[in-house]
């Protein structure tokens, strides 16, 4: 008679599926989009973390990133539960959340959120600090998708619920899925087109700022114990492909690694790397660390893109009490660098790619720029990465034009540009994470983990 699990319980069929499953490493890796979503998922709308002080943790995001203010949930619009800011960058869109004392909570009041528990609440900051609670997806139909993606497997949080918004006239849809950890997969429908969560006092943008040239979100990376059961578990419950793949072989040093894998819709607009330690090297992988850090699952970083990033990387510099980047690349890094990329970068580019200590990479569609900051918070796990990618430009499809309009601040479908980028142009910065881990590691020397 063979033996059974640990608890003598059957698999599920997630993690069957991941046993046969093999990874095949970047080399080997054919990028194939077979428009396998299950239920229409445009693009990202919205990330919400999870803070102990909601008002200093937006001010020092906003100060740092050049995001302002955009909407207000708290004691001053009567929302007694708790307060709430959204910051706003293009279609970029941060929330942070964090209750009030429950015991000066009043019955009713303008609570967007009323199903918010200040005790859950508190033990998810308790367990992972500062940490992201919910990735935001706008879709089509936040009840179809509801219906879809628990109906192949999702673990329902919050079932279809709807939220008014007074200001508009209109009204979102949202539900939540489990996604890694205690981090939710929210998606959000409606006819509300306003910044993040519906329901919150919109905040008039201060005259003349430009914030420091942010746009969108490109991807959000998670972490977790183990990547395919983790990869199944997201393409049986959205229908999302593998959209590229990296090993300990492609990626690591000889000191620590990791295995990743990156998942996307079916435009290519929302990008869903997740990680996975390696074992048996010199040092302790750095997702291990997070892993550990995080007391489990849960996101690392997310990568924000510019289409300028020498302006948006100096103005983030200068913004005193903002963020820290990792150590730059080694001077031989950089002398390597025209060798690497060739004519796709101008000297003066070369230039200002070292001056800001940044990372350049390029696949056969484009380039990628790169630099990622310190972790944010207390611990050594969540950071944030600054981007841009240059090159991939082509006329929309009819596909494009439906799904990668921006749907935050437009009540009907914009026009798009003649020209648009092709999503994950430039890849994902592969031949830089050599360098990235060596910064890391050493960056890890000086803590005690």
């Amino acid at each position: 008679m063979g033996k059974g699990n640990a608890n003598d319980e059957p698999l599920s069929d997630v993690t069957v599926e991941a046993k046969r499953r093999k990874l095949v490493g970047c080399k080997n890796f054919q990028r194939v989009n077979p428009k396998s979503d299950k239920f229409d998922i445009k693009r990202f709308h919205h990330i919400e973390f999870w803070c102990g002080d909601a008002t200093n943790t937006y001010k020092r995001f906003g100060h740092g990133l050049g995001m302002p203010l955009a909407a207000r949930s708290d004691q001053s619009t009567g929302n007694s539960r708790y307060a709430s800011y959204t910051l706003r960058s293009g279609e970029l869109v941060f929330v942070f959340t964090s209750p009030y004392s429950a015991a000066c909570a009043q019955p009713g009041g303008a609570a967007p959120m009323p199903w918010l528990d200040a005790g859950r609440h508190w033990e998810f900051v308790r367990k992972h600090g500062l940490a992201v609670r919910a990735v935001g997806l706008s879709v089509a139909d936040a009840a179809e998708a509801w219906r879809v993606s628990t109906a192949n497997g999702a673990r329902g949080v919050l079932p279809p619920t709807t939220i008014e918004d007074p200001e508009s006239g209109t009204a979102q849809e949202l539900c939540e899925v489990e996604l890694y950890g205690d981090v939710v997969l929210r998606f959000v429908g409606g006819t509300f087109k306003g910044p993040g969560i519906a329901g919150y006092k919109a905040e008039a943008p201060p005259e003349g700022s430009t914030g420091f040239g942010l746009n969108r979100l490109d991807h959000a990376v998670g972490n977790v114990h183990d990547l395919l059961e983790q990869v199944n578990y997201m393409e049986k419950i959205t229908g999302f492909h593998e959209f590229a793949e990296f090993t300990a072989e492609d990626v690591g040093t000889v000191d620590s690694g990791l295995n990743s894998m990156v998942l996307a819709n079916n435009s290519e607009f929302v990008l869903m790397p997740v990680n996975e330690p390696t074992f048996g090297t010199k040092r302790k992988s750095q997702i291990q660390t997070y892993l550990e850090q995080n007391e489990g699952p849960g996101l690392q970083h997310l990568a924000l893109k510019t289409d300028d990033i020498f302006r948006t990387i100096r103005a983030m510099r200068s913004a005193s009490g903002g963020f820290d980047f990792m150590p730059r690349a080694s001077d031989a890094y950089y002398a390597k660098l025209p060798e690497k990329i060739g004519d796709s970068l101008t000297p003066e580019q070369y230039k200002e790619v070292e001056e800001l200590g940044l990372l350049a990479d390029k696949d056969d569609q484009g380039v990628l720029l790169q630099v990622f900051t310190k972790p944010v918070g207390d611990r050594p796990t969540l950071f944030l990465e600054i981007i841009q990618r240059i090159g991939c430009m082509h006329e929309p499809t009819e596909d494009e034009r439906a799904h990668t309009v921006p749907s935050i601040g437009v009540n009907a479908p914009q026009e798009l540009p003649p020209l648009i980028q092709s999503a994950g142009c430039g890849g994902f910065g592969k031949g830089n994470f050599n360098e990235l881990f060596k910064s890391i590691e050493e960056y890890e020397k000086t803590l005690d983990v």
